[in-house]
């Protein structure tokens, strides 16, 4: 696709996504509005002040899922319609009028959970006995128990839960809107630049002088925002704060771990490890690029660059579903289905345009079928982000077919492991169908560089700067600019050493992720990957029977902890061997790619 930036009127159609699949028109998402509001006074007439009945609890919860079901559909389509256009004022002002609806009834509604820790266990334990689809819901409410404030203080925070992530919408409108990134010159050529182009195309330019102009460029347009965004931030993680003291939590880690069903043990174990064990091999990565791509300084500029960038081959959306189709085929004739209805039915937004969301992502809500927005540049490694994107797809596609809305979405812990399965399926099919040494060293290096680098550097690096921001909070200070720059490059140094200098604008990338405001997810991406890892070698080990575990996982949806999925599929995370074994893994690949550079330069 071309580096100019159209508007998103002006790009062709056929490569957007089809959001009728919500509504043909807008008064159908009205008449969904309208729906919300009255099953809201419908449960707060019918049950407020009586559920002290099993009966009347199931009842109420019943209602309850109709009115998250009705709720997500809306709200994820006035969330999409924004995701592609940050300069569209009608959808932005119709997903802000959502948000504050949204707001207003379930703190109306907050009477439910509030009721229920106050109910007599023994009822509580009756309606759980009585209903299958609630049960979960229940189990969960007296696990929140001690940590729940008065009613009234449960009600005034649904009331300003749209308030409360304002920090969130502040960032993307900075960052997507606010951000206005002049075109560079190099030899006296103007070349574009958008926070899309610099992600998806001129960090993994092979041109040298190019690649870090564009980088100077864009670190100096992102420094111009840092005191802004770094206000932003230091709202977030103070309001996470707040919360976590009000409810009792020692630490802001431990009450965005308490719902993810995971401790501190499982936490800290994927950062330092990782931090420790896994730095040396990519260390000796960086030293191939450097020695491939003649580099007298290999700096934090160079580290997206392809192993062999002549070689990757460039694909039109058309010819991946080849790949696509193949490599995924193997999760069942249902799945491969799904991936097709994604191309036929538009599920998928490929184009680039001004005002778009950057990176990729999937949204499953639950009354219809998943969206995937991401930027097609036409090379190869963006079959591995789709395969990617439809591993969440496909896991919420499942577990929507067998679960109920209460249940179907895991702890954040374990959100990333379908996504990053599909990465290493894709792999795995593509190193079956070729064994040409260059080819093999392609996939291989898309690994490393694309779905290890992505996952257990660039977001595990996220988490190490993280938890030093929450300690800092945790002790009663506050973050500014200058301290998360400190902080952010401070660990970047640590774990590249003296092997990649750390150029100025480098500590600027906590600028780039919005994954800060979404609580302790940054290292999911790593603990994901991992169980990935150990699955997709069971998979190639033992075929079919380790399919049909991972599917049965797939299905679970919310119904297991973290440590009961990762069992389910054949995987104890309660040790250190998978991610020992994991990271065991990389540098055997590494040192494959190595091997293979050699005999193919020989």
């Amino acid at each position: 696709m071309s580096k100019v930036i159209k508007e998103r009127k002006d790009v062709d159609q056929s490569l957007t996504w089809d959001l009728s699949a919500f509504y043909s028109k807008e008064e159908e998402y009205n008449a969904d509005v309208e729906m919300c509001k009255k099953l809201t006074s419908e449960i707060e007439e019918g049950y407020k002040g009586k559920l002290y009945t099993a009966e009347n609890i199931n009842e109420c919860l019943d209602k309850l899922k109709k009115l998250n079901e009705v709720a997500n559909k809306a709200g994820s389509y006035s969330s999409l319609s924004v995701s592609v256009d940050y300069g569209n004022r009608e959808n932005q002002e119709r997903s802000m009028k959502f948000s504050n609806i949204v707001s207003d009834l379930f703190s109306r509604l907050s009477f439910i959970d509030s009721e229920l820790i106050q109910a007599d266990e023994a009822v509580i334990e009756e309606a759980i006995s009585n209903s299958k689809e609630n049960a979960n819901y229940l189990k969960d409410i007296k696990r929140d128990k001690k940590h729940a404030l008065h009613p009234e203080a449960e009600r005034v925070l649904a009331a300003l839960s749209s308030t409360l992530g304002a920090p969130y919408t502040i960032y993307g409108k900075t960052k997507l809107t606010d951000m206005n990134f002049k075109s560079f010159t190099v030899d006296g050529e103007e070349h574009p630049l958008s926070f899309g182009l610099f992600e998806g195309e001129w960090e993994f330019e092979n041109n040298t002088k190019l690649r870090r102009a564009a980088f100077e460029a864009f670190s100096s347009k992102l420094r111009e925002y840092q005191n802004t965004v770094a206000a932003a931030y230091q709202t977030q993680v103070q309001k996470e704060k707040t919360m976590a003291t009000l409810r009792g939590f020692d630490s802001v880690i431990d009450s965005l771990l308490f719902p993810q069903k995971v401790d501190r043990e499982l936490y800290n174990r994927q950062i330092d490890l990782i931090m420790e064990k896994l730095a040396p091999h990519m260390r000796k990565y960086a030293k191939l690029l450097q020695k491939i791509h003649k580099i007298d300084e290999m700096t934090f500029m160079d580290l997206k660059l392809a192993v062999d960038p002549d070689y990757e081959p460039n694909i039109t959306v058309e010819e991946s579903k080849k790949y696509i189709e193949e490599a995924l085929g193997v999760l069942g004739e249902d799945y491969l289905e799904m991936i097709k209805r994604a191309y036929d039915e538009r599920w998928i937004d490929f184009v680039q345009n001004k005002g778009k969301s950057t990176g990729a992502f999937c949204a499953s809500p639950y009354a219809v079928h998943p969206f995937i927005l991401i930027s097609w540049t036409e090379k190869m490694r963006e079959v591995f982000v789709l395969a990617h994107e439809l591993g969440h797809a496909g896991h919420f596609h499942l577990c929507g077919q067998t679960q109920n809305i209460f249940d179907t979405r895991p702890s954040l812990y374990f959100i990333e492991a379908p996504s990053t399965m599909n990465e290493m399926l894709m792999a795995n099919h593509l190193m079956k169908v070729n064994d040409e040494p260059r080819f093999k060293r392609w996939v291989l290096s898309s690994m490393i560089g694309r779905t290890y680098y992505h996952n257990f550097v660039t977001h595990l690096l996220e988490a190490a700067y993280q938890r030093e921001v929450y300690n800092i909070i945790d002790n009663g200070g506050s973050v500014q600019a200058s301290t998360l720059n400190e902080l952010k490059r401070s660990v970047l140094e640590k774990f590249w050493g003296d092997d990649v200098k750390i150029t100025e604008g480098a500590e600027l990338t906590w600028m780039r992720q919005p994954h800060y405001y979404m609580g302790l997810y940054p290292y999911t991406y790593s603990a994901g990957l991992t169980v990935a890892t150990e699955v997709s070698k069971r998979i190639i080990k033992e075929g079919q029977p380790a399919v049909d575990d991972w599917r049965e996982v797939l299905k679970a949806g919310g119904t297991k902890t973290p440590v009961e999925l990762s069992k389910m599929a054949g995987v104890d995370i309660t040790t250190d061997k998978p991610l020992l074994d994991t990271i065991e893994h990389i540098g055997n690949i590494i040192d494959e790619i190595v091997r293979l550079t050699e005999e193919i330069e020989g």
